[in-house]
């Protein structure tokens, strides 16, 4: 009777792990932990700026500045995410790491209005910010 149990536990076992570990290797935006948009990977650097220029009205001078920033993160992340030698805590610290570094170059390009706007999108960040819903959209509740 036991051994008839322990088959079965371990395969239930060994299917929790590999979707935990499937899930939390999604990164934000694609519907894993602190994601947004469900199902669809990471936002584009074309998305990301047209997200940008309606929430912040930028100029067109602010885009083409800001547009080669946003497609240099999305690089390094593709990179990192393709790095199986990394844990997933240090890729993880290592992406918050590139989107700090990104965030601190697209700042002095905006006015500080702008700035204002782009500080609070950040701190939503973890709840959305910048691959999630804008501001003041709540994000879909799991069931």
């Amino acid at each position: 009777m036991m051994n008839k149990l322990i088959l079965p536990a371990t395969l239930v076992m060994a299917l929790a792990i590999t979707a935990v570990s499937a899930w939390a290797q999604m990164g934000p935006g694609s519907g894993g932990p602190g994601g947004g948009q469900m199902g669809r990977g990471p936002m584009s650097p074309d998305q990301r700026l047209q997200m940008l220029t309606k929430q912040l009205n930028l100029t067109s001078d602010q885009q083409e500045k800001i547009k080669p920033i946003l497609e240099n993160e999305s690089q390094q992340m593709q990179t990192l995410r393709q790095d199986s030698s990394l844990s997933q805590e240090d890729r993880m610290s290592k992406m918050r790491q590139i989107r700090q570094s990104t965030n601190d170059q697209i700042k002095p390009i905006l006015t500080s209005d702008q700035q204002q706007k782009f500080a609070e999108m950040m701190s939503h960040q973890g709840h959305g910010g910048m691959h999630g819903p804008p501001p003041g959209q709540n994000p879909p509740q799991p069931q």
